[in-house]
């Protein structure tokens, strides 16, 4: 395993002012000396197939779409005068489940982007986001089992066919989260984040930075997709109150930082829109995405993401033929005029003025956008670290971080509110109401809080696969 935990005592800047974009306290060097967080954003390109079913007897085909798909990428960016960028590889089920047919795509995407390097020096890095194909059974076998080898050996033999970065959206807790996002329950919603998905993180980012340290390649991050995205979209939607996927938004910073305090350096992977939490706090460079992601789902979050990247990505697109070429060069064009604008108010010394228009632009639309200001999320940084220095960090440090951050995040919405900076109708009110009210009642200790959700969730997660007592 890897070095056991380092526990985040410090923040790597003083204020929200200190945050830009294209500028990390930590930069990280790879593939052909692609520098991410060193003075400029770089576009990250995220391509995926068509409907397809993958199968054996047309892996060929597979493998050529994808090699198709990086080379119009990659031609675009030449094209376009792109020197460097970064493609991301997110893999379907089929690939991890199969670790070889991952692998085989990883060092196709290597072939072409040596070509292009050789060609044209056009730099490049290329990101593996491995499936996580332990939620296909329920409950989840979270450190044992077939899909848990599966998908070590898929991190394995991808790491080894030349992955620059890799990374996970991983799915501790969302057993539970699910179910309880659906009803409501607080309670059940802070122990699934507060305490499966952090041991889980803990678990998991300890095998990942292993392997990324046994094949010279980079532990990149985590994301906290299938929670706070989640929320995120059935709130979009109108089928869950905005205030609390605004609360649980910020939940998934304490989560997604086990990842760093394990060892991962970032590029944090782009869906992870906790992300700016864990620079405030690490100094790694991130990846967004914003309204240029519109490709794969809507969100109220298109410009306020912008304000502190270093990667800014198109979330996937499908490799579909639209009147300006396929979707993914289409959308790695759209990605390429999106940093050279950032990197332009960089070079030109009016970053700063952009990146509070950003802030501006979408910040009192949505309570979810409200929480994604930069005060609001270094705040949030601020009382991740508190908390664990307050006491010293145990076995209770990840639920006591999520509890203090839930508080804040509602105190916020409350203070945004009252100042008339943020508008919510009666019932995203009484909601916040109800959400205050749930966390007063929230016991300290996260085994009393199991001792209250456990029964009214009767088998829905294993608790050994957690390093829980059953």
């Amino acid at each position: 395993m890897a070095d056991s935990r380092q526990w985040a005592t410090t923040l790597a800047y003083p204020s929200p002012e200190a945050m830009c974009f294209g500028q990390a306290v930590h930069p990280v060097v790879c593939g052909h000396a692609v520098a991410i967080g060193d003075g400029e954003v770089l576009p990250e390109v995220n391509f995926t197939l068509p409907p397809i079913r993958i199968q054996e007897h047309n892996l060929p085909e597979v493998r050529q779409l994808f090699q198709d798909m990086a080379t119009r990428i990659l031609q675009r960016a030449v094209n376009l005068g792109q020197e460097a960028l970064v493609l991301e590889f997110e893999q379907l089920y089929e690939l991890t489940r199969d670790p070889d047919w991952g692998a085989l795509i990883t060092a196709d995407l290597r072939r072409v982007m040596e070509e292009f390097h050789q060609r044209y020096g056009l730099r490049t890095a290329l990101r593996v986001t491995v499936a996580d194909i332990r939620e296909q059974e329920r409950p989840p076998r979270m450190r044992t089992g077939r899909q848990w080898e599966q998908m070590v050996e898929a991190f394995r033999r991808c790491a080894a066919a030349g992955a620059h970065i890799l990374s996970i959206e991983s799915t501790g807790g969302k057993e539970l989260y699910d179910q309880a996002l659906m009803l409501g329950d607080v309670e059940a919603i802070l122990y699934a984040l507060g305490v499966l998905a952090c041991r889980d993180m803990e678990f998991l980012w300890g095998n990942i930075v292993e392997i990324a340290r046994e094949h010279g390649c980079i532990p990149g991050g985590d994301t906290d997709c299938c929670h706070a995205n989640t929320a995120m979209q059935l709130a979009h939607q109108g089928l869950l109150p905005k205030v609390l996927a605004a609360v649980i938004r910020l939940l998934g910073g304490v989560r997604s930082l086990v990842a760093c305090e394990m060892g991962a350096t970032g590029p944090l992977k782009d869906c992870g829109y906790e992300n700016p939490i864990l620079k405030a706090i690490a100094g790694v460079p991130i990846s967004m995405e914003g309204k240029s992601s519109a490709c794969a789902h809507s969100s109220p979050l298109g410009n306020i993401a912008a304000a502190v990247c270093d990667l800014w990505s198109n979330e996937s697109v499908q490799h579909v033929r639209l009147l300006g070429g396929f979707a993914p060069e289409v959308f790695a064009e759209v990605l390429i005029y999106d940093c050279r604008l950032m990197n332009t108010a960089l070079r030109e010394g009016t970053a700063l003025c952009l990146r509070d228009l950003f802030r501006r632009s979408d910040r009192s639309l949505d309570p979810q956008a409200w929480v994604m200001d930069l005060p609001i999320l270094h705040r949030t940084a601020q009382l991740i670290v508190e908390e664990t220095l307050r006491t010293g960090p145990d076995a209770e440090t990840d639920y006591r971080r999520t509890l203090a951050v839930a508080r804040y995040a509602c105190t916020a919405l409350r203070e945004a509110l009252g100042q008339g900076e943020l508008s919510l109708s009666e019932q995203e009110q009484r909601w916040l109401q109800r959400i205050e009210e749930a966390l007063e009642g929230v016991p300290s200790s996260s085994e009393t809080l199991r001792a209250q959700v456990e029964p009214n969730y009767p088998g829905v997660f294993l608790p050994a696969e957690y390093g829980l007592t059953p």
